[in-house]
């Protein structure tokens, strides 16, 4: 991933962060534990249950390894401090990817991981994306999407409980997935198209 991409990423998060709790560095939250509930809410959507007929549910799959950056990005940060300094040395070492085992197994290396360490692991966590064929820009958009989201949750109440999180009979996490596949991802005004997107649908 390119320098330029990871210091927005960075930001962004750091952003969203603040804006839930403007000290939330000196909390000190464990984002670990946040990324392993993840890993077992993915391989659901994966499905792994040989009991029942199941489908793979692969956008819901994305969308939790996005959910997860969130987490691990804020980790990265809590425990690194300069953004800037941080975007350099991830954009430097960025991890190559090689051919490995299924998803389900790479997904458990990746949660054992996260559990013995409590931290979040970069070159583990760009392997099960790549898994499942999710490229280095394929994380990056996805993210911005999922963080306009959680803007978009955080100005209409999620915080406080008032927030409505089924729209119609659709999670806002679908909505969000129709509306991105509707959007120019490339376009400057990406952003503001999809909050608005997500302003127009929201039942109020």
């Amino acid at each position: 991933m390119q320098i330029h991409q990871l210091q927005s990423l960075l930001s962004m998060q750091d952003a969203m962060n603040s804006k839930v709790n403007a000290n939330w560095i000196e909390l000190g939250h464990e984002w670990y534990r946040a990324i392993w509930i993840e890993c077992g809410e993915m391989l659901d959507h994966y499905g792994w249950k040989w009991w029942k007929a199941q489908e793979c549910d692969l956008p819901q799959v994305e969308l939790e390894l996005i959910d997860i950056l969130h987490f691990g990005l804020s980790d990265l940060i809590q425990r690194n401090g300069n953004i800037q300094q941080l975007a350099a040395e991830l954009a430097a070492n960025w991890p190559a990817v090689q051919s490995g085992s299924k998803f389900e197994n790479q997904l458990e290396a990746f949660a054992a991981d996260c559990l013995m360490t409590k931290t979040f692991n970069l070159a583990l966590f760009v392997q099960l994306a790549h898994s499942i064929d999710m490229t280095s820009d394929d994380l990056y958009v996805g993210y911005i999407g999922k963080n306009v989201l959680n803007r978009f949750r955080q100005d209409y109440g999620y915080k406080s409980g008032e927030y409505i999180k089924v729209w119609h009979g659709k999670e806002d996490n679908e909505v969000l997935v129709e509306l991105c596949a509707t959007l120019d991802v490339a376009s400057e005004s990406f952003q503001e198209q999809l909050y608005d997107g997500l302003k127009a649908a929201y039942p109020v």
